[in-house]
């Protein structure tokens, strides 16, 4: 049966998260609901990552297996045509039967932005965290580059698992006026890891924590980290499935290879 890889942009306000659920609206759901539609079939999606509710995607990455006439373009067309408005279909395409959205990717980029501002767009409300407040982003940057490394990130997911240890390839912070873009690269993330890791920058942005106290956290003893930042400013921007030259010398110069 031919596997389908399907790109998908959306906006996670009014979604309660990718996992599809009985008696709410998710992304999975709604799009499951769409391909059903038009191809008369149950079809099963599986994401890259199961995104929260109030996540956002541009570059979210699913597959399905199915046996369908269309063409892939056609297919695409029709998907936009009956999905609602607040996610679209990106591309659409048959790849190799070998090929898992989510157990294949090498590394998923996700974005938080924030805008340190009294004055916030209502066209940016749903997509940023408003914060009105003082911030020493000079201080911000210094602790999002001690994320990079392999370690065991339990401090910064509330959930208990089995399986803690996260690889950080880039963790970075850049300023543009009053909005403020942390952008994290990983091998794959703990629940509410990276909302925990933008309150801890916060903190720190706040003159609450030291930069290097960050390091208490990847402690035997470690406390537990945060608090998690809303969801609505947090965004997942791409999935790579191959390594990238920049990644690897980047990983190799932090001691990582």
């Amino acid at each position: 049966m031919p596997t389908y890889k399907l790109i998908l942009s959306y906006d996670g306000t009014d979604f309660h998260g990718w996992q599809r659920q009985k008696e709410a609206r998710t992304v999975q759901g709604v799009v499951e609901g769409a391909l059903e539609k038009i191809t008369g079939q149950k079809i099963t999606l599986t994401a890259a990552g199961r995104t929260d509710a109030g996540v956002h995607a541009r570059g979210q990455v699913a597959h399905f297996r199915a046996s369908l006439s269309f063409e892939d373009e056609e297919l695409l067309r029709a998907l936009n045509a009956v999905l609602p408005w607040d996610v679209r279909g990106i591309s659409l395409r048959r790849v190799p039967d070998y090929f898992h959205a989510r157990r294949s990717a090498f590394s998923k980029i996700y974005e938080y932005r924030i805008i340190n501002s009294h004055l916030v767009s209502p066209f940016l409300f749903r997509y940023v965290l408003p914060w009105p407040y003082p911030l020493d982003v000079e201080k911000m940057q210094q602790a999002a580059r001690l994320f990079v490394r392999e370690a065991d990130f339990s401090a910064f997911t509330p959930a208990p698992t089995r399986y803690p240890v996260r690889r950080i390839y880039r963790s970075e912070i850049k300023k543009r006026g009053s909005l403020i873009i942390y952008r994290v690269e990983a091998d794959g993330f703990l629940r509410y890891m990276v909302r925990t890791i933008v309150g801890t920058l916060l903190e720190v942005g706040r003159g609450r924590l030291k930069p290097e106290e960050i390091e208490k956290f990847f402690e035997p003893e470690r406390p537990q980290a945060g608090p998690v930042a809303p969801a609505k400013g947090l965004c997942l921007v791409r999935v790579f499935y191959e390594p990238r030259s920049s990644i690897i010398t980047r990983a190799s110069s932090t001691g990582l290879e």
